[in-house]
C-alpha cells in the first residue's frame, strides 16, 4: 500500500474503469498510484486486476492508496463521477500536487477551481473506452486524451504509456464537443442497454440525430462551432471508434448504481432553459432515466 512518505509523479483518483485503465497503462512507464474511495476498496485493488487489450490480457498491480493513507504526487488526474468532483478535488489537494487535471464527463472546471483555490486545476477531455467485468478492465476503444496547456507532463506520460494524448490549446471547444458526445451516447446506450456502436445504427441513429439537432443551438451559445453535418460525424465517429465499449452511464445502469444523469443531461436541460431554448428529446430521455433511478431508490427525490 502507498504511504505518505512516498511522492509519485502521477496519481489517479477514481478506481472505476477509466481510472484503472490509465493506472495500468501509466504503470508500464513509471511510478503511478491509484487512489480508491476507501480502505476496503484499496485493499481489494492492491491484490491486482486484469487489464484486457486487443493484444491480450495481463495482470497489473499498481500501488493503491485511499483517503486515510494518501501519498504526495506531482500531478493528480481525476476520473470520478460528476457528483463526486468537489470531494475528489479536495482530496487531490491534500496530495500537495503541482496541478490537478480532470478527465471527467460534463463541465466541471468551475467546481474544481472552487474546491482548489490557488492551485493549478483544469479540465481536459478523454474519449478512451473502458468497462469492468468483475476484476477485469477491458480497453474497449482507443480514443484520444486532450489536456490544457500547463499539463504537458501528464500528456507526455500518457503518450509514453501508449495512449493518444496531446496538449490542446482550444480546450474549451474540445470540452463542448465531448459534452455533445456524452449527451447522445450515454443516455441512449443506458436506455437501450447496448454498446456504443449501436448508437450509429438503426433505429437509435435517428434518435441520436434528434438529440444532436436539439443540442447544437445550446452549445453554440457556449462557443461550439460545428455544422449539423460535422456534429453528426463527431458523435457517430466516436460511437464507431468505441463500438465495443459500454458507456459509463450504461455501466451504472447495469450495476444498479446512480448515474451521472444530473451532471450531464440534467445540467444541459438547465442550460437550455437559461437560454430559452426547447430540448424536448433531451427532456424525454432525462425523464426516463430519472424514473429508472427513482424506482430503484437511487434518485434525489426517491
Amino acid at each position: 500500500m502507498a504511504t505518505r512518505r512516498v511522492r509519485y509523479p502521477i496519481a489517479v483518483v477514481g478506481a472505476g474503469a477509466l481510472g484503472r485503465l490509465f493506472a495500468a497503462g501509466l504503470a508500464r512507464v513509471g511510478p503511478v498510484v491509484l487512489v480508491a474511495r476507501d480502505a476496503q476498496r484499496a485493499a481489494a485493488l492492491a491484490q491486482g486486476y486484469t487489464w484486457v487489450t486487443l493484444e491480450g490480457a495481463r495482470r497489473v498491480r499498481p500501488p493503491v492508496a485511499h483517503p486515510g493513507a494518501l501519498p504526495e504526487a506531482d500531478w493528480v488526474v481525476l476520473v470520478v463521477k460528476g457528483p463526486d468532483t468537489a470531494a475528489a478535488a479536495r482530496l487531490a489537494g491534500r496530495m500537495r500536487p503541482k496541478g490537478v487535471l480532470s478527465l471527467q464527463n460534463g463541465l466541471v472546471e468551475a467546481t474544481l477551481r472552487r474546491a482548489l483555490p490557488g492551485l493549478h486545476a483544469a479540465q481536459g477531455v478523454t474519449t478512451e473506452g473502458a468497462y469492468r467485468e468483475g476484476e477485469r478492465v477491458v480497453w474497449a476503444g482507443r480514443g484520444e486524451t486532450l489536456v490544457p496547456p500547463g499539463f504537458e507532463p501528464i500528456a507526455q506520460a500518457l503518450a509514453q504509456a501508449g495512449f493518444r494524448a496531446r496538449v490542446e490549446p482550444s480546450i474549451h471547444e474540445a470540452r463542448l464537443k465531448k459534452l455533445l458526445v456524452n449527451l447522445v451516447i450515454n443516455p441512449l446506450t443506458a436506455l437501450a442497454r447496448v454498446e456504443n456502436g449501436r448508437v450509429a445504427e438503426p433505429p437509435l441513429d435517428a434518435l441520436a440525430r434528434r438529440l444532436i439537432a436539439e443540442a447544437l443551438p445550446v452549445l453554440r451559445g457556449e462557443g461550439l462551432e460545428l455544422t449539423p453535418r460535422e456534429a453528426e460525424a463527431l458523435v457517430f465517429g466516436v460511437a464507431r471508434d468505441t463500438a465495443r465499449n459500454r458507456s459509463s452511464m450504461l455501466q451504472d445502469v447495469l450495476a444498479g448504481r446512480p448515474t451521472e444523469l444530473e451532471t450531464l443531461t440534467g445540467a444541459f436541460v438547465a442550460l437550455a432553459e437559461r437560454r430559452g431554448l426547447e430540448v424536448p428529446t433531451h427532456r424525454a430521455v432525462y425523464a426516463l432515466l430519472q424514473a429508472w433511478e427513482q424506482a430503484r431508490g437511487l434518485g434525489d427525490d426517491a
